[in-house]
């Protein structure tokens, strides 16, 4: 048995944990294994704040103390997780060596008064270099052989598209060539920082928000695994958010378009792009929690076994904004061409599209962060007969099941549960392969739209 293990955040937000973690693994000794592991809870979200403090107002004595509270976070972990002393001060120093190099990065910063989205992938890389070696020797001190590796030394080799950098097309055999003599001859077990990758010219790159999880499913393909472990927090994929229904209940499995279409629309299962690369070779995602590993999980699987529910999820997303294009008399093609061509070169994140071509009418959602970079770009399209407009304040819901496909009066029952309950519809999509049925609302009603719904279909009952 051949199993890729990735670790979030959570799995690792302290010394416990990560001892925990080192001694989870070690519990599948008999497995041929590679560790993904992210940042430390709440680093990522620190570095970024600090990379940006340091561009607006420089400091030294803030870059300081931030570098302090970093060092005394990880040496906190480091004693706790470690218990050899030769392997602790091995982890002290190569923590300090990586400190003072992001250290000098912050203050540098400050000098030039740039933050280029290079040097931000750079700071960013941070997180996951500092926790790996330090999972490593926890593994180590414990007697499982094991090496630390950054997403560049493991194989995962992308283009320069700094904060979405792609990997390139050779990047399986890249991976396959520094990890299968490891895994397989050495008998070790390596951790690989999740998230970060490495340009041809050297430049640290990031694999956006989440890419951790692309970095498990980008191993797992390169070194045929059998199965890919997501350890996250929660016991597997539920039927909507639990903070918003209390009553979700978990999904034993679910297929990888099912998963795809949820993840796309704000489900926290896993980053968008992790599950195309085991799509390729059908190989299953499990996703477990670290805090119950007892627990079974959810599979996520090239075609699930339970189709008969016709909703089997929804999601939520509520940091989005519309952008409308409308008119009348000129070429629909031509116009939707040119919408999109400049949007890709704003490098604006299209989240979904309604359109109707008897009469002009495009209505594109996009990231809350990218509305006015959006609009901007939009913004001369206006020439009497064009009209660009902007709407903030918005949410979209999206549900998601294979039951959906074939099934008639889905929307249907979906619109007039709504309507029963006051639910304005502001913008309406559905997905060609007919699992999904998405809709904006206002940010107000998100919540409740998400309510009615999972009530709707009963989903809170085990099927």
């Amino acid at each position: 048995m051949r199993v890729v293990m990735k670790f979030g955040g959570t799995s690792v937000k302290d010394g416990e944990s990560i001892l925990h973690v080192a001694n989870l693994v070690k519990k599948f000794e008999e497995y041929e294994k590679a560790v993904v592991v992210s940042a430390m809870a709440g680093v990522t979200d620190a570095l970024i704040e600090a990379a940006e403090e340091c561009y607006k107002e420089p400091s030294s004595s803030y870059v300081k103390l931030f570098i302090a509270e970093l060092t005394k976070k990880h040496y906190e972990a480091i004693s706790t997780a470690v218990k050899n002393p030769d392997l602790q001060n091995r982890v002290f120093e190569k923590v300090d060596k990586l400190l003072d190099e992001l250290e000098k990065v912050l203050l540098g910063i400050g000098y030039l008064g740039e933050l280029t989205k290079r040097s931000r992938d750079f700071i960013l890389s941070f997180g996951e270099r500092l926790v790996a070696p330090i999972l490593s020797a926890s593994l180590l001190s414990i007697g499982v052989d094991s090496l630390a590796m950054t997403g560049g030394e493991a194989g995962i080799l992308t283009d320069r598209n700094f904060g979405r950098a792609k990997p390139v097309p050779e990047v399986y055999s890249i991976i396959k060539s520094r990890l299968d003599p490891l895994i397989k001859i050495k008998k070790s077990t390596p951790v690989i920082t999740g998230f970060i990758g490495r340009a041809e010219d050297g430049s640290i790159t990031t694999l956006g928000r989440g890419g951790s999880d692309l970095t498990a499913t980008l191993v797992a393909a390169a070194l045929d695994a059998d199965e890919v472990w997501l350890w996250k927090e929660v016991d597997g994929v539920l039927t909507t958010d639990p903070k918003i229904v209390p009553e979700a209940r978990l999904i034993p499995e679910i297929s990888y378009q099912e998963a795809m279409e949820l993840s796309h629309f704000g489900a926290k299962i896993l980053h968008p792009r992790a599950l195309e690369p085991v799509m390729r070779c059908e190989i299953p995602v499990r996703i477990k929690n670290t805090f119950n590993p007892e627990a079974d999980g959810t599979v996520i699987k090239k075609e699930s076994d339970s189709t008969k529910d016709i909703v089997k999820a929804l999601s939520l997303i509520e940091k989005v904004a519309i952008v409308n294009i409308g008119g009348a008399g000129f070429d629909f093609a031509e116009i939707m061409s040119d919408v999109f061509r400049r949007l890709s070169r704003e490098r604006v994140n299209v989240i979904m599209v309604s359109q109707s071509s008897s009469e002009l009418n495009l209505s594109i959602v996009v990231d809350e962060s990218d509305i006015e970079r959006a609009y901007s770009a939009l913004k001369p399209l206006e020439n009497g007969i064009v009209s660009v407009k902007k709407l903030s304040d918005v949410a979209v819901v999206s549900a998601v099941g294979a039951g959906m496909a074939g099934t008639p009066g889905v929307a249907g029952r979906i619109f007039s549960a709504l309507g029963k309950n006051r639910i304005n519809i502001v913008m309406i999509s559905q997905s060609c392969s007919e699992y999904n049925v998405s809709f904006a609302v206002s940010k107000k009603e998100g919540k409740e739209a998400v309510r009615v719904l999972h009530k709707e279909f009963e989903l809170e009952k085990a099927k």
